[in-house]
């Protein structure tokens, strides 16, 4: 059985590149795997404000996104399990969200080039830059 997996917004971005390597490698890691509230609406907000896209078209995306993926939300327990990780381990309010929607969503590997390549959580969630040489 293979290990969920859980996309941060950087993941998203990237299937929407040109690099088409890239957006191979990304669209493979966000369609077996869930991805959070947040990071739905993260990737609104960077395809409108740094990739050019307009509304619309970030909307499209995300709905798209959300057709492929399960959609976990970003509540209470979410926020509680943040709140824990970002003291434990030194992390930003919302690198510490993702890793927190990844271990409540049950993921062993969460894929994001925004934390460190193979940091280890908990002793069980290893992250993983899947663009690292």
């Amino acid at each position: 059985m293979t290990a969920k997996s859980f996309a941060d917004t950087n993941i998203v971005i990237y299937a929407e590149a040109s690099d088409v390597g890239k957006a191979q490698r990304a669209t493979a890691i966000l369609e077996p795997g869930p991805i959070s509230s947040q990071v739905v609406t993260e990737t609104i907000s960077a395809l409108t404000r740094k990739y050019g896209f307009t509304l619309t078209e970030a909307h499209e995306v995300a709905l798209s996104l959300m057709d492929l993926c399960e959609v976990v939300p970003v509540g209470a327990d979410t926020i509680r399990e943040a709140v824990r990780l970002a003291a434990r381990y030194q992390l930003s309010h919302w690198d510490s969200l993702i890793v927190a929607a990844a271990t409540l969503a049950g993921c062993e590997t969460p894929y994001s080039q925004d934390l460190q390549h193979n940091q280890l959580f908990d002793d069980w969630l290893r992250i993983i830059n899947p663009f690292a040489g």
